[in-house]
């Protein structure tokens, strides 16, 4: 890279009255509504020619006000909530929800229902990065990484999941299958066969993608583009596939383990390149990963209750007392956190103050470092490896 831009992605607020005289800038808004951004979001971008000097995100556009609104709903009412900020991951938000109220009230939620969780979870896992595969070729280019056809054979994939959440839980997207102490439905007779047989058309699926994805053209396109140190994506809370995709050994559900996996072995996927590249390989790796743990999670799969008896009995009168605590698990995205604060209204059975802390809002403060010294094209290529969720980000 070229050392005037240096400073650019060293520092976002650095002055552009240091960047050449003589340079003739241009000011171009990207968004917001642009296709690559899955979403409602602007990046202004300060170019010299093609090559961008400085990035500037502008996030809120899907603001919803959701930390204002739980707080006038009772914690039995908020879980249809949470399962609309990462509207890709639906399942994953109900459980950070659930899990921040267990953990206040200090309940134990059975055995059989940590099980199903971390099932519907690694699920949800290969769900949302099979969408985030299909976007980021299609984003690219059509000849790129198989184009349309890409997320053809996606597509085909997450119907397949689409059919198993919803034979569990009546719907294909928003569940509210997660309640305060375990879980609302069980699983139905002979859906664990359906899984086993879902698992085995996925990991055929996968030598598929590789033969649409890898060319001269894919590589050219991520290789060094977007690169994000270690200490980078520390400095700025990046979790998930792209904080271990900077070479970062670090996952949840091994080093943190909630649900069941303490129960089962994770292999955490981690690359060096710190690109988007490397982004690219350790989400296709974590998807292959997902298929190995959820055949250990059914072969372990015990019998039992799904619910304690005592939250079902008190589901609408779930009272948190004064206190705060913070929890979190790993999400598709990374970290999805809850910063809950007790002793509400009503003596408790709403919270005084319920704070979402979203992946992808850090993901997107990783852009303004990133993108100097990239060329236009080159945005939509950082941005997709990134995979933020802009209702998340914005809630």
């Amino acid at each position: 890279m070229d050392p005037i831009f240096q400073p650019f992605r060293d520092d976002p607020h650095y002055p552009l009255d240091r960047y050449e005289a003589a340079a003739d800038l241009m000011l171009l808004n990207m968004g917001p509504q642009h296709p690559s951004t899955h979403g409602v979001f602007r990046l202004k971008l300060v170019l010299d020619g093609e090559i961008i000097v400085k990035a500037v995100p502008y996030m809120g556009y899907l603001h919803r006000g959701v930390e204002k609104m739980v707080e006038g709903l009772t914690f039995a009412q908020m879980t249809p909530i949470f399962n609309k900020h990462d509207y890709v991951s639906p399942m994953t938000n109900e459980q950070a929800y659930a899990v921040a109220v267990e953990t206040a009230l200090g309940i134990e939620v059975p055995r059989r229902a940590r099980y199903i969780r971390t099932i519907l979870a690694e699920i949800q896992r290969i769900a949302s990065h099979l969408l985030w595969l299909s976007t980021f070729t299609l984003d690219m280019g059509g000849v790129i990484g198989g184009g349309a056809a890409m997320m053809m054979y996606n597509f085909r994939e997450r119907e397949d999941i689409f059919d198993l959440f919803e034979a569990v839980t009546g719907s294909r997207f928003h569940y509210n299958t997660h309640c305060i102490g375990g879980q609302r439905h069980d699983l139905p007779e002979g859906w664990v066969q359906r899984v086993r047989a879902f698992l085995d058309r996925q990991e055929r699926a996968f030598d598929e993608y590789l033969r649409l994805i890898r060319n001269d053209i894919f590589d050219l396109r991520t290789k060094g583009v977007g690169v994000m140190s270690a200490d980078l994506a520390l400095g700025l809370g990046i979790t998930g596939p792209n904080l271990r995709a900077s070479g970062v050994d670090f996952d949840m559900r091994r080093d943190a383990p909630f649900h069941a996996y303490d129960e089962v072995e994770v292999r955490v996927a981690v690359a060096q390149g710190c690109d988007a590249y490397a982004r690219y390989e350790v989400r296709m790796a974590e998807m292959r990963e997902s298929v190995r743990i959820l055949r250990l999670l059914l072969d372990q799969l015990p019998e039992g209750p799904i619910c304690g008896s005592k939250p079902v009995k008190m589901a609408n009168a779930v009272r948190v007392p004064d206190g705060r605590g913070y929890t979190a698990i790993e999400g598709p995205r990374g970290e999805i956190g809850t910063w809950l604060i007790g002793g509400g209204e009503d003596k408790g059975a709403k919270p005084f103050r319920l704070k979402i802390r979203p992946p992808s809002l850090h993901a997107m403060a990783a852009m303004s470092y990133l993108l100097p010294g990239h060329t236009v094209s080159d945005v939509v290529v950082v941005l997709g490896s990134l995979d933020p969720i802009m209702g998340e980000v914005d809630r």
